[in-house]
Parts: structure tokens; C-alpha cells; sequence
């Protein structure tokens, strides 16, 4: 092999910095470079301690016109190299600086106990993560002179603070608010402990919508609709709401919850999303077909849920049959839909489930027949449209009262109404839980005082105007919404005449 060919092959030296390395190398094969080649002669240069002396000589001394080409490079780097400056000793506040735990009253400390206080607000996380080792070390390495404070301080003092800050602040803004409504429901806790929440909901100076959740309090109290009505007209009052002001209070459809709103005289806005679902009930319920299909599907989506071996088998058949790779999903009581959406997630993976239980003798019994896929199938048909309204109409984020009259058109024409022309396809059971469906919410939705407000809604709305107002109810909303400008044109005017005073 020439010298020309073997240069081609040499390695550079790993991290050098010296321009003289560019004309030498190493064998792929010295891993420990220990035997500096010279890349134009392949001569081997002795070196000591990555001493670059000899390098330089071998050039001047055998290769002048490299050595002259190595020293203009080097040339212009060593012009620009500032005069090594003399090392000061650090002062020893300077040195300790660095390790100093902050001051409890410092900005920096503040400022960090505030973010991890509003961390376990927001995020609803447990007090008690603050004094885990994890927790710990995270801060540590994000900021080593931050001491987190312990669980009682944030418990007792953070929290609290910050609780207060936010409670000012809202109860500022509920000063600026001229009418309002309100969302109330009645819960339990984990540990069966009883709680009644309170949301209102107001257009802001900048014409958007505000919601701000002003209480969970605990309800301990029989839940009758005089205690009921008793709890909300304190929590407004506890807020400087005054109830003339308060538009319409959005509630299931619990007996004392409705007499706690007739108590108090207030107008009762039904909660669509908690309506739709009681509708589906309504529906399906007592109907032997439906029962017997959807406890197929809870013992199958059972028997796939405590056992890693059938899971493990879903996704192998789910693979070899090009299906999704989804999870069954389980009902759930109090999830709205949970049922159709089961429902759905069986019919999907039908095939792999059937082939999953074949080879199962014990649970060969749960695949599903024809008879049983024909009822799934009819009742998907009937409610898979409808999911989409029960989280549409239940948003904080947008007026959502102005579309009821509309969906409520919407399921009465097109989508629960019978399909007269294409009978075929829409079964029996299909038909009838429609038809319940239509009958139960035309039924909860046909009082006055609804409609009154649904219509004031409605035509507020540019979207939809008249659109979906009862001819009969036009004039008297025209009626309404001509005196309530009115009188809001007439208050302007009053107050703009006192500020010139």
C-alpha cells in the first residue's frame, strides 16, 4: 500500500484543539492512539503527554510548505487570544452565596411557594406530595436554595391565603354584574360526606362569558327542599348576589330540588345532558330484548377485564383481523352514555371477541348471537347521535340555551322522527325507543316557563331569531324583548345623566 493510499485511512486524534493535528493521524486499529503518524510521510512522531513540540519540528524539518501552511492558520488564532489575566480569589460571601437558603420573606421564595401552592390547587393534587422524596429532589434540582415549607404550612397557611386572594378578586368582579345565572347540584363524597355546589354564570364588560364555581359546602342537613332553597339563598347572599337579579338556576331533576326552586321563586332551567339521560332510560328500561344484551355486554366486557390472558388474546386477534386496538369500555352509572358507548366498543370488535371466546369453553357462552348483534344494532342506531348533544349542550365555556329549541326541532324532524322511505332499515326497536325518546323530552320541555325562556333564547340568538319560535309565542316574545330593551335603554341613560352631575 503507498503513502498516499494508508494517509486516506488514518484517524484524527479525539479532541484536539491545536492546529498542527490537521497534517497527522492514528491507525483505525491504535484505539488507544498511542503511535502519532505523520499524514504526508507516514512516519511515525514521538510525543509526550500530548506534547505538540516534535509535531511542529517534523514539519519545519521535513515538510516545509506545510509547516509554513500550519503556521499562517495558527497565525491568526493566536492573534486574537486575549493575555492570560492573573485568577482573583472569590470572596467568601460570593462563595457561599450559591448554597444560601432563600429568606422566607425573599421575592424568589414567595414566587415558588405560590406556583407549588397553585400546583396542588389546580391540579387537585394530595397536600402530602410536597413532603415526598421526589417531590423534593424535583425542587432541589430545579432551584437548590428554595427549602420547600412543610404539608401544615401549605394545609394551613398557603392555601387558605390563596383562597382569600381569589375569593377578593371574584367577588370584585360579581360587583360589576347586573344579572346572572346560577348552576346548583347536590352530591357525595367518597366518604358518603354531603355537599351542595354553587356556580354563576355572567357576560362580563367585554361581552364574554364568565363561570365561576362560588362554593362546595358541606350539606349535612336532611335534603328537603326547604333546607335546599334555605342553602341557596344564604350562598348568594354570602356573595352580594341579589336574587331579583338572578335570570334562571340550571338543576337536575331532583323532587326537592324542584320545590327548593319554587321556594325561592326563581325561573328553573332543566340540565339537557342529565334530561337526555333520563330520556334513554325512559326508553330502554323494561324492555326484555335490552336487558338481556346489555348484560351480555357487561359479563363479556367482564370476563376481558380480569384477565390478562383473554386481553392479551384481544389485541393478537385484533391485530390479525386489521381492527382497532381498542379497550372495551364499562358502564357506568353515573357517566352519561357510558352505555351506548360500550354498546359501540362490542360491536367494533365483534369479530375478535367471538374469536377470542371460541376457543374458551367457559366463556364460549358470552359471544354474542345474531339476535343479540340485531338489538345492539338498533339500539346504536337510535342513540349513537345523540352523545354529541349531551356534551354540547353541557359546555361552561359558550352559551349553550339558545340551541336547545333547535336540537329539539332537530330530533323531532330528522334524526329520532320515523324514516318513512326507508322503513327497512330502521327496525322495530329502533322505532320504539325513538319514539319514547321524542314523547319523554317534548313532555319535560312543554312548560310555559321554559318555553318562555328557550324561545327569549332562542331569538337572542342571530344564528336562529324566530326560527324555532312557536308561531303562537312570537308576539309575546317580540313583546318581552321590546320592554326588557327598553327598560335597559332607560337605566343607560340614568346612569349616564348622574355621572354628568
Amino acid at each position: 500500500m503507498s503513502a498516499a493510499e494508508e494517509s486516506v485511512d488514518l484517524v484524527a486524534k479525539k479532541g484536539a484543539s491545536s492546529v498542527v493535528w490537521q497534517y497527522f493521524g492514528f491507525k483505525p486499529t491504535d484505539v488507544t492512539q498511542t503511535q502519532v503518524l505523520c499524514k504526508k510521510c507516514i512516519r511515525v512522531v514521538a510525543i509526550t503527554r500530548g506534547n505538540t513540540t516534535n509535531l511542529f519540528n517534523h514539519l519545519k524539518k521535513h515538510h516545509r510548505p506545510l509547516y509554513d501552511d500550519c503556521m499562517m492558520k495558527k497565525a491568526p488564532a493566536s492573534t486574537n487570544v486575549p493575555p492570560p489575566q492573573p485568577a482573583k480569589q472569590a470572596l467568601l460571601k460570593d462563595a457561599f452565596s450559591s448554597v444560601t437558603p432563600y429568606e422566607k420573606t425573599s421575592k424568589r421564595h414567595i414566587e415558588i411557594t405560590e406556583a407549588i401552592t397553585y400546583h396542588i390547587a389546580k391540579d387537585m393534587v394530595p397536600i402530602y406530595t410536597v413532603s415526598k422524596d421526589g417531590f423534593k429532589k424535583l425542587i432541589n434540582k430545579l432551584d437548590r436554595r428554595y427549602k420547600i415549607p412543610s404539608r401544615t404550612y401549605f394545609s394551613k397557611v398557603a392555601i387558605p391565603a390563596m383562597y382569600d386572594k381569589i375569593k377578593r378578586q371574584v367577588e370584585t368582579e360579581l360587583t360589576q354584574v347586573d344579572y346572572y345565572a346560577t348552576t346548583t347540584d347536590l352530591w357525595s363524597s367518597r366518604t358518603t360526606e354531603l355537599y351542595i355546589s354553587l356556580t354563576v354564570h355572567f357576560i362580563d364588560e367585554d361581552f364574554q362569558l364568565q363561570s365561576r364555581c362560588l362554593q362546595t359546602s358541606y350539606f349535612p342537613e336532611d335534603h328537603t327542599g326547604e333546607n335546599i332553597a334555605m342553602g341557596l339563598r344564604e350562598a348568594l347572599a354570602t356573595w352580594g348576589l341579589k336574587e331579583e337579579k338572578e335570570v334562571c338556576i340550571t338543576t337536575d331533576n331532583g323532587a326537592n330540588v324542584v320545590k327548593a326552586i319554587a321556594l325561592n321563586d326563581c325561573t328553573r332551567l332543566q340540565c339537557f345532558g342529565h334530561r337526555l339521560q333520563l330520556a334513554i332510560e325512559n326508553a330502554v328500561k323494561d324492555d326484555a330484548r335490552i336487558d338481556r344484551t346489555a348484560g351480555l355486554c357487561k359479563k363479556l366486557v367482564g370476563a376481558f377485564s380480569y384477565s390478562w390472558k383473554k386481553k392479551r388474546a384481544l389485541g393478537e386477534a385484533q391485530k390479525e383481523l386489521n381492527l382497532p386496538e381498542h379497550l372495551l369500555i364499562t358502564e357506568c352509572q353515573t357517566r352519561w352514555g357510558s352505555r351506548q358507548m360500550m354498546i359501540e366498543r362490542v360491536l367494533e370488535q365483534n369479530s375478535a371477541l367471538s374469536q377470542v371466546l371460541s376457543g374458551d369453553k367457559k366463556s364460549r357462552h358470552l359471544i354474542p348471537s345474531w339476535q343479540d348483534i340485531g338489538v345492539l344494532e338498533s339500539v346504536s342506531k337510535s342513540l349513537s347521535p345523540l352523545l354529541e348533544f349531551t356534551d354540547t349542550l353541557s359546555g361552561e365555556e359558550y352559551v349553550s340555551v339558545s340551541y336547545l329549541k333547535p336540537v329539539l326541532h332537530l330530533f323531532n324532524t330528522t334524526l329520532l322522527a320515523p324514516e318513512e322511505d326507508d322503513e327497512e332499515e330502521e327496525t322495530e326497536l329502533t322505532k320504539s325507543i325513538n319514539t319514547k325518546i321524542l314523547d319523554y323530552l317534548n313532555k319535560k320541555y312543554e312548560d310555559p316557563g321554559t318555553q318562555e325562556l328557550l324561545d327569549m333564547a332562542s331569538f337572542l340568538d342571530p344564528r336562529f331569531r324566530m326560527e324555532y319560535v312557536s308561531v303562537n309565542n312570537v308576539p309575546s316574545t317580540k313583546k318581552r324583548v321590546t320592554s326588557e330593551m327598553e327598560e335597559t335603554a332607560c337605566k343607560v341613560n340614568m346612569v349616564t345623566r348622574v355621572g354628568r352631575i
